[in-house]
Parts: C-alpha cells; structure tokens; sequence
C-alpha cells in the first residue's frame, strides 16, 4: 500500500509546495475535502476522470501518515 505515496507528490512551482496528486495540481487537502462534504470515491471521480480510484487512496493515506507523527520518510 505504501506504492501510494508514490502518487502524492511535492513541488514548490506547483500549488506552493502543497501535497498534490501526480503533479496534476490537484492539492491532497481538496480530495479531503470532498471526502469529508460527503462524496463517495466515485462521485469524485466521476465529476473529475483524471483522478483515479489509486489517488483517492493515495490522499487518504497520505494525511493518515501526517497525522500519526510518523515521518513520510518512515512511511515508505
């Protein structure tokens, strides 16, 4: 499952440096806050097909690792 991290990546030209999906500008806290207004995986990338079922994942395990105190470094 850590593979998914993969997906989450780190640029300071792309979003300030936020955590974003595949370089694609699409910052891990939006996907979270789509999750968390309610909307299913699917709904999400229905309204959205560049996203994957894997990115969903990816931005859930991300902000699960951040909040754990463990290091992404750790993580992977």
């Amino acid at each position: 499952m850590d593979n998914l991290l993969a997906r989450i990546t780190i640029n300071p030209d792309i979003c300030h440096g936020k955590p974003v999906i595949r370089n694609m500008r699409w910052p891990v806290e939006v996907i979270l806050d789509m999750l968390s207004a309610g909307m299913t995986t699917e709904e999400i990338i229905e309204d959205h097909p560049e996203l994957e079922k894997e990115d969903i994942m990816a931005a859930l395990r991300f902000a699960k690792i951040s909040v754990s105190g463990r290091s992404l470094a750790e993580a992977v």
